[in-house]
């Protein structure tokens, strides 16, 4: 078994009957949801909120039926998975695309829970690109702005075209390397206006899972 997939089922264990379920976004959930579908085969009755247009068609696939966010005023746990993580359980994500989605079902979650691997956690948050949703309509002055402060960025793009988010939005990558102060960096770039939101989810997770080689680890706060 692999350690993506050791970490995504062990989180289904979290999972009671009757709970309104939040799915994250990303290859790691893939086995969440796979083992999820067989749990709700044998009996077990929950509400899944999905926080992408990939994770539905997923949802679907395996015979679980969502229900729009706008539905729900709150949610029991959101299983997500992470780009990166730190020993504070802060994380990046959005690797994916799916990031502003992915807050607004975690923000509204009484409990969140991530599920990685081993090569995903570190010591200081930035190595991966920092992803940053923005209006397509102001983006070329975002753009600037981010190349003012020195954070290296970069437009995303699909083949050929600018990436698209399922909000309809552009995403701008930067590539930092050591994010020293997440919270001073989060402030900083949201007051820049055309900013949707940040890649940063910072004191979001309540625990997280990493699958390792032969065990899995769980860390709560």
């Amino acid at each position: 078994m692999n350690c993506k997939r050791r970490a995504g089922e062990k989180a289904v264990e979290f999972i009671q009957d009757g709970m309104i379920i939040g799915l994250g976004t990303g290859s790691t959930v893939y086995h969440t949801i796979a083992k999820l579908s067989e749990k709700v085969k044998e009996g077990l009755n929950i509400k899944a909120v999905s926080t992408s247009s990939s994770t539905t068609k997923l949802t679907q696939q395996f015979g679980i039926s969502v229900i729009p966010f706008d539905k729900v005023d709150y949610i029991d746990l959101t299983i997500d998975g992470a780009d990166e993580v730190d020993s504070l359980l802060n994380g990046i994500k959005g690797g994916g695309g799916a990031l502003l989605y992915e807050k607004l079902v975690a923000t509204s979650s009484n409990k969140v829970i991530w599920v990685v691997d081993e090569n995903k956690t570190v010591e200081l948050l930035g190595k991966f690109p920092l992803p940053i949703e923005v209006v397509p309509f102001a983006y070329h002055q975002v753009l600037n702005k981010l190349k003012e402060l020195k954070l290296n960025p970069v437009i995303r793009r699909k083949n050929r075209d600018y990436y698209i988010t399922d909000g309809q939005h552009y995403i701008i990558d930067l590539f930092i390397q050591k994010i020293e102060n997440p919270y001073a960096l989060e402030k900083m770039i949201k007051l820049i206006p055309g900013v949707v939101d940040t890649g940063l989810f910072l004191n979001i997770a309540d625990t997280i899972i990493i699958g390792r080689e032969n065990t899995v680890e769980i860390i709560s706060k």
